[in-house]
Parts: C-alpha cells; sequence; structure tokens
C-alpha cells in the first residue's frame, strides 16, 4: 500500500446517524422551548440512515453499547458509492441505492 493511500485511509470523517427530519413553520420553531416534543415522521422500529457528507451510505438499527448509543449496520454501500460520498465534488442522486434516501417530511407542529 502506498504511503499517500495509507494516510488517507486513515484519515477520519464525521458520520451522522439521522433518526428522522421534518419541516415545521418558522413560527413553530421560535415557539420551542425545553420539553417540547417534535415528531419524527418514522416508526420507532425504522432504520436509522447512516450519512457522511450529508449523504447516505448504509442503514442500521439503534442499539445500546455500555451507557451509550450505538448503531447495527444492516445495509451499508459499494465502495464506489462510499468513496462518492465523501468527496468534494457535485452531489451524486443515485445515493447508497437503498431507496431510502432522507426527505423532509412536511407536518403539523411541535407538541410540548
Amino acid at each position: 500500500m502506498s504511503a499517500d493511500l495509507d494516510r488517507i485511509l486513515k484519515l477520519e470523517v464525521p458520520i451522522i446517524v439521522q433518526m428522522g427530519q421534518r419541516e415545521m413553520a418558522v413560527s413553530d420553531v421560535m415557539s420551542l422551548v425545553p420539553g417540547s416534543i417534535i415528531e419524527l415522521p418514522k416508526s420507532a422500529d425504522d432504520e436509522l440512515e447512516l450519512m457522511v457528507n450529508n449523504r447516505q451510505i448504509g442503514t442500521g438499527r439503534a442499539v445500546k453499547v455500555g451507557e451509550n448509543f450505538g448503531i447495527k449496520v444492516t445495509f451499508v454501500g459499494d465502495v464506489k458509492s462510499r468513496i462518492s460520498a465523501m468527496g468534494t465534488g457535485e452531489r451524486n442522486d443515485a445515493g447508497s441505492g437503498s431507496g431510502s434516501e432522507a426527505a423532509p417530511v412536511a407536518g403539523g407542529a411541535a407538541r410540548s
């Protein structure tokens, strides 16, 4: 393995596990207070999106690891899609190929 490739493979990138997302009216966002509950359009049993650079590279299920949360990966895209997700070029809307790309969902207000 070349020294350059070795350095690249040791780089750390932020991984985001996304529970869900939704759109809210600005007035609802402004009325959020501690204790407010924002309902997400996802069942508690649904898989979570595994994201790199705001692009989905896989899915998984929430697990408990000691006192922390973790994710058990259930699907991960091929190497080419993962490399593409870490790039800085234009977004490839093909995503992970899982068909479950994250998308905003319109809905009601936050509950408190």
